[in-house]
Parts: C-alpha cells; sequence; structure tokens
C-alpha cells in the first residue's frame, strides 16, 4: 500500500469532509470520483455531493464556471455529504471566493498559489490578494506552488505546457490522500487503465501524483496528517454507486427478473442523461435504448414498447416531462405499463440545469390535462434508485398503469457505498400474458385490481384497440358516453388507490408519538434522518418519517401524523408535499423550505427542530 510513512504525527479522526474546486477543466470530478474510490476501498462510510456549473464553456478563471466535488468520509454510518468542509482545495481565486463560506473556521486550505495573478484574482472580484491581506487568518492556509511543482515533475516527457498543466490535479489528488493517509494504489491502477495507451500521459499523471503526495510528506508547513478508520458496515460486499448508474442497474434487474426487454425511449437532458447512457452499454442484457429527436418522440415511442409488451422506460428532468405531458395522458387511458423516470433540478424552466431541487413533485402528481391520476414512488438516496427501479416496475405490470419515479440531482449525482445484493434475494416479478380462449377478448375487462389484462399485439383471437379517445369500460370501443366517461375517471382513479393495499405500511425512525414528527421525502432523507438522531441524542421526543410513496400514501400515514403534537416538513421546493398533506389530512403541518439549488444542511434541520420542540 501506498502510504505515508509516518514521519510527522497521525491525528485520528471519526469523519471528514473534503472538497475539491477549480475551474471547469481542472479535474475536480476526477480528483473527488478518485478520493472517493478509495476512501470507500479502506472501509469508509462517504457520502458526496458534485456540484457542476451550468455553462458549458464559462471562460477559464471565472466564477461562473468553478466545479466542485465534496467527500465526507466516516469511521460511523453517515448520510450526508457534511454540512461544512474540513480541507478546501482550491485551484484559482473563483474557486475559493465561491466555496471559501463553507470551510469551517481552523480548516485546512490548500491553494493553488500559481493561479492567484492579477488577471485571476480580478476576474474572481479580488480588490487585494486574500493569500496576502489576512482575510483568510482563520484557517489553516497553506499556498502551494502546483502549477510550478507539477510542471516539474513532468519535466521531460515531451508534454506541451498545456498538456503538463492537465496534470495539476493529480498533484492536488496526491496531497490530499497523504494529507488524509489515503493508499495511491487505487488511483496507480485507474492511470495505468485510462491512459495505458498513451505512455506519456500516463507516466505524467503518476509523476504529479507522486509528487504531490511527496510534497505533503516533505514540506515543513504541513505538520499533521490525519486518519479515519474504516466503518462498521454491514457484513457483504461493497462498492461506490452513483445514483444515476443504481437507477440503470435497477432497471436492468427489473427487465430480467420479468422476463422483459428493456427498451428506454430518452432525449439527452441534464441530469437525466446518464441514465441513456449507462444503459446504452448493456445490450448484452437485451436492452434496446433510442435516443430520440425530442422528447415526444421518446415518450412515444416508450408507449409503443409498453403496447408491444416490452419493459418501457422514459427518462428526463422537469421540462422534458412537461413536454411529455400529453403523452403520459395516452399512457394512463390506454392503461400500459411504463417508468417514467424525473430526474429532478431546479426550475423553472430552463431554470438551474446542474443544481437539485424537488420542485416538480406537484408536476407528477397533476402535469397532465383532465382526470389523469399516476403512481409516484421517490428514491431517498443514491443506493436506493436500484431497489425503487425494481418496486416501480412490479407496481406498473401488476396495476397496468405508468409509474412516476422520482429522484434529483443530488442523488443521480451522489454516491455512497452500496451493499452488492445477491441475485437469488431479488423477487421475482412475475407477468402473465392473455391468450386466446375462444371467448370474445375484451381489453378492458377487469381484475381484482382493476388492471387490465396486457394483451400482445399480433396474438391470434386478441385483435383490439387503443388510442388517446374515452374508451367503452370492458369492451375498449370509443365511447363519447358522458356516464362511461365519469365511470372510467373513477376506475382509473380507483385503481391507483388500489395500489395502498399493496404497498407496504409506513415505517418510523423513532418512537410512534411525540412532540414532533419530521416527515421527508426524496433526497433530504440524509439530513433529516441525521438531525432526527441529533435531536433523540438530546432527549427530544422527535421521530422521522421518510416517504418512498407519495401516490397513494401508505395506509397507515394518516394515523401516524395525528399521533404527534406537531408535523415538520422539509422540502426543496416552496411546500409542494406540505400542501398535498395540509389538504388530504387538514392537519396544521410547518414548512421547511429551501430552493437555493444545494441539499438541506443538518443543522438547518436542527435548528428548526429546536425552534418547534424548544
Amino acid at each position: 500500500m501506498a502510504t505515508a510513512t509516518p514521519t510527522k504525527p497521525v491525528s485520528d479522526l471519526v469523519e471528514a469532509t473534503v472538497r475539491f474546486c477549480g475551474d471547469s477543466g481542472d479535474g475536480m470530478q476526477l480528483a473527488g470520483t478518485q478520493f472517493t474510490t478509495t476512501s470507500a476501498l479502506l472501509g469508509n462510510d462517504v457520502a458526496t455531493f458534485p456540484d457542476f456549473p451550468a455553462e458549458i464553456r464559462a471562460p477559464r478563471g471565472t466564477k461562473a464556471g468553478v466545479s466542485g466535488f465534496q467527500i465526507h468520509f466516516s469511521s460511523t454510518e453517515i448520510f450526508t455529504p457534511g454540512d461544512t468542509v474540513d480541507a478546501l482545495v482550491a485551484m484559482n481565486p473563483a474557486a475559493l471566493v465561491t466555496n471559501i463560506g463553507d470551510l469551517r473556521d481552523g480548516g485546512i486550505l490548500l491553494v493553488n498559489k500559481d493561479a492567484f495573478d492579477k488577471k485571476g484574482l480580478e476576474q474572481a472580484g479580488y480588490e487585494t490578494d486574500p493569500l496576502e491581506d489576512g482575510s483568510l487568518d482563520k484557517y489553516k492556509l497553506h499556498s502551494v506552488d502546483m502549477t510550478k511543482i507539477t510542471r516539474l515533475a513532468v519535466e521531460g516527457l515531451g508534454l506541451s505546457q498545456k498538456e503538463a498543466d492537465r496534470c495539476r490535479n493529480f498533484f492536488a489528488m496526491g496531497l490530499v490522500f497523504w494529507l488524509y493517509d489515503r493508499s495511491l494504489d487505487p488511483t496507480l491502477r485507474f492511470i495505468e487503465k485510462k491512459f495505458g495507451k498513451l505512455p506519456a500521459v500516463a507516466q505524467a499523471n503518476t509523476n504529479a501524483l507522486k509528487a504531490g503526495f511527496n510534497y505533503g510528506e516533505t514540506v515543513e508547513a504541513i505538520n499533521t496528517q490525519y486518519h479515519v478508520g474504516p466503518a462498521k458496515l454491514k457484513p457483504g460486499t461493497y462498492r461506490n454507486i452513483e445514483g444515476n448508474l443504481a437507477l440503470a442497474w435497477g432497471l436492468v434487474a427489473a427487465a430480467q427478473l420479468s422476463d422483459k426487454r428493456l427498451f428506454l425511449g430518452a432525449y439527452p437532458i441534464t441530469p437525466a442523461s446518464d441514465v441513456l447512457h449507462y444503459l446504452s452499454n448493456y445490450k448484452n442484457f437485451d436492452v434496446l435504448t433510442f435516443q430520440a429527436e425530442d422528447e415526444i418522440a421518446a415518450v412515444t415511442a416508450a408507449i409503443g414498447a409498453a403496447f408491444a409488451g416490452e419493459m418501457a422506460v422514459t427518462a428526463s428532468s422537469g421540462p422534458g416531462i412537461a413536454l411529455k405531458g400529453e403523452a403520459l395522458g395516452l399512457a394512463v387511458m390506454t392503461e400500459l405499463p411504463m417508468l417514467v423516470i424525473n430526474v429532478q433540478r431546479g426550475g423553472p424552466s430552463t431554470g438551474l440545469p446542474t443544481k437539485t431541487e424537488q420542485a416538480d413533485l406537484n408536476q407528477a402528481l397533476f402535469g397532465r390535462n383532465g382526470e389523469c391520476p399516476m403512481p409516484i414512488i421517490a428514491a431517498r438516496s443514491p443506493g436506493d434508485c436500484f431497489y425503487v427501479a425494481q418496486e416501480a416496475w412490479r407496481i406498473a405490470t401488476k396495476f397496468m398503469i405508468p409509474v412516476f419515479v422520482l429522484t434529483d440531482g443530488y442523488i443521480a449525482n451522489g454516491s455512497e457505498p452500496w451493499k452488492i445484493p445477491k441475485v437469488a434475494d431479488l423477487p421475482r416479478i412475475k407477468i402473465s400474458h392473455p391468450s386466446a380462449n375462444g371467448d370474445e377478448f375484451q381489453p378492458y375487462e377487469r381484475d381484482e385490481r382493476l388492471a387490465r389484462p396486457w394483451a400482445i399485439p399480433g396474438t391470434p383471437g386478441l385483435e383490439h384497440r387503443i388510442g388517446g379517445l374515452e374508451k367503452a369500460n370492458i369492451t375498449g370501443n370509443v365511447s363519447y358516453d358522458p356516464v362511461n366517461h365519469e365511470k372510467m375517471c373513477l376506475l382509473r382513479q380507483q385503481k391507483v388507490d388500489n395500489i395502498a393495499d399493496d404497498i407496504p405500511l409506513q415505517e418510523l425512525d423513532g418512537p410512534e408519538s411525540g412532540d414532533l414528527l419530521v416527515l421527508s421525502w426524496g433526497g433530504t432523507y440524509g439530513s433529516c434522518a441525521t438531525a432526527v438522531h441529533t435531536a433523540q441524542k438530546s432527549g427530544q421526543k422527535v421521530t422521522h418519517c421518510h416517504l418512498r410513496y407519495l401516490n397513494p400514501f401508505p395506509k397507515n400515514l394518516e394515523k401516524i401524523l395525528r399521533s404527534f403534537d406537531k408535523v415538520l416538513i422539509p422540502e426543496l421546493n416552496l411546500g409542494q408535499l406540505n400542501q398535498v398533506i395540509r389538504a388530504r389530512f387538514l392537519i396544521n403541518t410547518v414548512g421547511l423550505n429551501k430552493i437555493q439549488g444545494k441539499p438541506f444542511s443538518v443543522i438547518e434541520i436542527v435548528n428548526k427542530i429546536n425552534s418547534l420542540v424548544g
């Protein structure tokens, strides 16, 4: 293991949070990903928060082009990427000015001194050099000639200056790896695999990585190394996984477990594009991906696949879901099973494409014309996406209905250790298709769940019509009869309501009654769970209730809500679930709302809890 010889004092920590930040071309996402992978291999529990600029080609050195990656790693179980940063790596002045506010007092600040020239300072809005004017005195500031040392480390390899400077992120990685007693071996293997066909580049990155590591070991200014031991996780085989990758794998698993071919119709959109990218790699699992010319083509192609008997999926973000609205009404009308994935981002319109938000719940509930109900399931973490995909497909096929799956940019791009399940432990998804029995086929004849039969086109004796015009119950013939229309609307609504009989009762983290219930959904799970655990340790009678099923709600939810004196609903929107809960159950709930493109910090929720229960 390429760890440091302990020539400097080593301080043991329970946990730490590191953020790499720099220009969008500085390789900060790669640095963060490698640090995360190494920490996961070491056995730490990890949670990450990548932060991307919205501008594709923002001018270098500007605040609009700053990219960041935050990693929280711990020797205990954690649920968030950390409230404050213990060590900040800033590759230029713009990165410093946009991120310094999150570094705790006394935190470690590693700065690429070479980028703090007159132009860089002006682009970041600095009138004086913060490395010299005393404004950073409350931090452990280390100004490092990263560019200069990196160029020296790769000298003689035939690289241009521009190519040499691209290795700075590996120098920064090496320095932080030394600082937190991380092994270089996983990253050295990555370099060999990634750049093996470019020997000079591979050697340059290796030299830069080791140069950063050795700098930490030898420079006198950095006099302490830190160690965070492995966490005691449940026994099993783990890997680090992102939300979008877990979602893609969950979709593939669902297809395999139901003996179906997976079809994805999608149009690229941040932050959902990776679902399309990942699934396109799994043709060996009979996955068919279609990158459509627009969102409408993507969703209607998926409806066609559902009609043909395939596992049909379409994936997008809020703006794309808006374009799919009419077609989703067609999917509801035809009562075909399919999954509609919304990886939420900041809105409205183009909004904040690379930032997270939970503001599409109302869109999922009501964003279609007419009475058009759809079930909604929301993932709570990156790893949970794997299981949510399978559960959504189980419901879709059992009830013959399109199902919304909600994640968000924080979940999609974040990562965590994921215990790899045994295939034998994953429940099968049983699907049956009718065959001719001599009687006239009735396409809208229903079972006890109100699900209609899923007839495969071309099956002799099962000829039938479906479409967007209202159907007569049982026969499926076009009907303009007003009484039949009302009956069909009620049947479609009742079918959604019946799902409540098929999902688990809501579980609680804490007592079944008390002073305060914290009700959350989606990506706020980690912050809410940690905040509630903090309150419980201080003796407060607080319980956490996290919803996976948003339509319909679990059958025991109302009873739970009425068992607490107060109900707090934290959301990354202006109170969408809060409005639904208040309207449905006539309970005077309290909202905690934030729409800044960032997840809640734990302290924000703790402070709100304290204000409500004292």
